[in-house]
């Protein structure tokens, strides 16, 4: 298959070469995209079931949770680094195999015959390399205009409801019929197919012809995947570390109550298991319109920098009424807005900085971006425990009003550069 071609200058839009579809490889990436999602959400309904039927107390299941996240925390930006060296077919390829071990490794661990605790913590470690989400994104970043960017990236936000609407159902009611094996064999297949789909229909590569060169200027050595000096100076350069920062204070707060809400629903709101598990459903479908359709049409009328601050200010008024908040009910009205907010973040910091580094390092910038939400997960439980038990659930609200009410004030006052957001 021929390799994707696109101008990379600044009004930079994608074009075909030969029979090659631009439009159905980015179908094809929305799918691959939802597969995994899907699959890893089957795989998180089983490992709490899994984790109890082999024995593990919650602090054990809580250190494979923290394994699990400094893996990909440690992973995110040099899997990003391979993605722009490599190409998209070897980052989903590679992706897609290291899901397909780490399946594998838990089905072997439903197995009563085998070891199942040292297989249980042996298939965290394949998750160092399971970033199919920030490989679409590259590919999705390559493939569009930098004015489309903000729409094509929030498409993802359907594959991500996708992911947690289907992906929970299917783990549960498979776990619940067919024996808690049966979902986790279902993923590996997936898995499987999505390598497959992978080496055969995604291009090797979708950066732009410029960015090709720029990678293999003559004289010039060729950086090794590891070299972390190459990775962190893609944050000094100009405007992209106050964005970056932006990113990772803003969404920290709400982070952390979404770390500890299986907690807080049992205890705070007395939910059942089932109730859960349809209010993380109606978190995935909320995702699923923002990002999906909302986000692109708001990127259309107005500016990043003025979507950035409205996530910032809504993030601001939901920690409020968090503090506030009495009873699932009040969880509901607010779901919205802490959705929105979400969603708005994420999208726009991921276009801001994709937009101002170069074409060769738009992997490597959005495995940076990968590495935040990684990052919550590890350092949320301890964080999150000791808040929740030192002060109760208002805490959270009260630390997201303060820390994104300061963000706000810093953003009125502090313009991003031009090359981030000529309209700002």
């Amino acid at each position: 298959m021929r390799e994707v071609r696109a101008s990379r200058g600044q009004g930079r839009s994608p074009s075909r070469t030969g029979t090659l579809d631009l439009s159905r490889v980015m179908r094809l990436v929305y799918v691959l995209a939802a597969l995994e999602l899907a699959c890893l959400f089957m795989q998180f309904s089983v490992m709490p079931y899994l984790s109890r039927r082999l024995g593990l107390d919650s602090v054990a299941f809580g250190y494979q949770q923290t394994i699990f996240g400094v893996l990909q925390l440690l992973g995110g930006p040099v899997f990003g680094r391979f993605a722009d060296q490599r190409g998209a077919r070897a980052a989903f390829t590679l992706s897609f195999l290291a899901s397909s071990a780490l399946y594998l490794l838990l089905a072997a661990a439903c197995s009563p015959a085998l070891p199942g605790v040292p297989l249980l913590f042996a298939s965290r470690l394949p998750g160092a390399l399971m970033h199919t989400l920030p490989a679409a994104q590259m590919a999705i970043t390559d493939l569009s205009a930098p004015e489309e960017r903000p729409a094509a990236l929030g498409r993802l936000g359907l594959c991500f409801g996708v992911g947690v609407i289907f992906g929970s159902l299917l783990g549960g009611t498979l776990s619940s019929t067919c024996g808690i094996q049966c979902p986790v064999i279902v993923a590996l297949v997936v898995s499987l197919l999505g390598a497959v789909l992978s080496l055969t229909c995604i291009p090797t590569s979708t950066k732009g012809a410029s960015a090709r060169a720029q990678a293999a200027l003559p004289g010039k050595p060729k950086a090794s995947v590891f070299d972390l000096k190459a990775i962190t100076c893609l944050l000094l350069q100009p405007g992209v570390l106050p964005v970056f920062l932006v990113k990772v204070i803003c969404g920290f707060p709400s982070g952390l109550f979404m770390v500890m809400f299986s907690l807080i629903s049992m205890d705070f709101f007395q939910l059942e298991a089932a109730q859960a598990g349809y209010l993380m459903s109606f978190f995935g479908v909320l995702q699923m319109v923002f990002q999906g359709l909302v986000i692109g049409r708001l990127s259309s009328r107005f500016s990043e920098g003025a979507l950035l601050r409205a996530s910032v200010l809504a993030f601001s008024v939901v920690g409020l009424a968090m503090a506030l908040m009495a009873n699932v009910f009040h969880l509901c009205l607010l779901m919205p807005g802490l959705v929105f907010s979400l969603c708005a973040l994420n999208v726009v910091t991921d276009s801001m900085l994709t937009n101002a580094v170069s074409a060769s390092d738009t992997g490597t910038m959005l495995g940076l971006c990968a590495s935040v939400q990684p990052l919550t997960r590890t350092l949320g439980p301890t964080l999150g425990g000791l808040l929740y038990h030192s002060f109760g659930v208002p805490v959270f609200g009260h630390v997201q009003l303060a820390v994104n009410f300061l963000v706000l004030l810093v953003l009125w006052r502090q313009p991003v550069p031009p090359k981030m957001d000529k309209a700002w």
